[in-house]
């Protein structure tokens, strides 16, 4: 049986949520898949003045995910895929959540809000770049109904990144 999954809003980042995403990111933990280290407040201030600008442009964005009592507990959304590598021109997906709310089903629930959000904006299909060892992650991406695409080398410190990819023309979003 499945369990129910919890109750997550998702809205566009705030000014203050760039201070609360350095906060809850603020773990080696969090941050094993993101260059290992804390960013600093800056990398958010730009990255939540960013999203807004996504949202603006596209009707999409990494939006903050708030939990049933209205804290940030991280963010997830979608945005065109940045880098030079990888799956050009595509829509990536993404999570990242603070560590004291891994395991209750949040990242899920919120990934399936931003799955139905990015359909409806007209998208056809979305990716998620995931490296190789984050089981985590990869767990997601198969309870999205994802699918294996491709298998990239990242540059600089080469690892193995995944593309998983949800064509929403199949009907598959569960």
């Amino acid at each position: 049986m499945k369990r129910a999954l919890p109750d997550v809003r998702l809205r566009v980042p705030t000014d203050e949520d760039a201070v609360a995403w350095h906060r809850v990111f603020d773990d080696p933990d969090v941050m094993e898949f993101h260059g290992g280290r804390s960013a600093e407040l800056s990398v958010y201030e730009e990255l939540t003045a960013r999203q807004r600008r996504h949202d603006a442009v596209h009707g999409f964005c990494l939006w903050t995910v708030l939990d049933g009592s209205g804290q940030v507990i991280g963010f997830t959304g979608a945005q065109p895929w940045p880098r030079d590598w990888g799956p050009k021109g595509e829509i990536e997906i993404g999570w990242r959540l603070g560590r004291e709310h891994w395991g209750r089903g949040y990242v899920t629930a919120a990934a399936r809000m931003t799955v139905e959000r990015v359909r409806a904006a007209g998208v056809p299909a979305v990716v998620a770049m995931v490296l190789a060892g984050n089981t985590r992650s990869i767990a997601v991406t198969q309870r999205l109904g994802m699918r294996l695409a491709e298998v990239f080398t990242t540059p600089g410190p080469e690892l193995e990144a995944h593309c998983y990819r949800l064509d929403f023309s199949d009907g598959d979003t569960e």
